[in-house]
């Protein structure tokens, strides 16, 4: 038997185990991939559009105008441009039947912005938590692949009277390329969730700043309206 052997070789010379093992690494490590790339572009589209809608927040424009050209796209929006609509509306609402208890519309307009700013997060940190099981089980998964691959090799070695390298050898190597897939599948996926998650953070540390500020803002404005 060749001991130059191709990875193809390796895989179709492979017992099924570890065949399954290979494929179900390989599909794993696609999926994560997959993921890494649609999550990195959600994420650096809310940086961009949470920069750009407190921009324009910041640029001294008329809330009341602001919020209608939130609420001519209300099914499009997302972070903070969600953030002031879900907080503006619910003002606007409690501020009509309850002008002078202007602490009962805060605490209702500041729990609105909360739930807005969870759902922000939640839908930010979509697949993350398959990246960390990806990154913790690859490994383990690749292993078991390299314990059964070693053990099927030195099984069919103890069945023949002389031993060679040769012989076993083939046997070793899809073995340690199921580890090697294990580890190919792992590293970027755990590279890829704590780069992103520090993404999630900062972009949620953002939302709860911009909430609070608005917050303080609209505060403002119930109490003139109290006087």
């Amino acid at each position: 038997m060749s001991a130059d052997l191709s990875f193809i070789e390796l895989f179709l010379q492979a017992s099924l185990l570890v065949k399954i093992v290979m494929l179900i690494l390989l599909g794993m490590s696609v999926a994560s991939w997959a993921m890494i790339i649609q999550r990195s572009s959600a994420l650096k589209q809310a940086e961009r559009e949470a920069e750009v809608f407190e921009d324009k927040f910041w640029s001294g424009a008329d809330l009341g105008q602001l919020y209608q050209q939130v609420k001519s796209r209300k099914d499009d929006l997302m972070g903070s441009e969600e953030i002031f609509y879900a907080g503006f509306t619910e003002f606007a609402r409690l501020r009509k039947h309850h002008a002078n208890s202007p602490d009962y519309v805060m605490e209702g307009t500041g729990r609105a912005m909360r739930v807005a700013v969870s759902r922000e997060v939640e839908d930010l940190e979509t697949s993350l938590p398959f990246l960390a099981t990806v990154g913790s089980i690859t490994p383990y998964i690749g292993l078991f692949g390299t314990v059964w691959g070693i053990m099927h090799a030195f099984t069919a070695l103890g069945e023949v009277k002389q031993a060679t390298l040769s012989m076993v050898a083939p046997g070793i190597a899809e073995a340690l390329i199921a580890t090697a897939m294990g580890l190919f599948a792992a590293i970027p996926a755990v590279m890829a969730y704590n780069r992103l998650s520090t993404k999630v953070s900062r972009l949620e540390s953002n939302y709860a700043t911009f909430s609070e500020e608005f917050h303080s803002i609209l505060h403002r404005q119930a109490m003139a309206g109290k006087d």
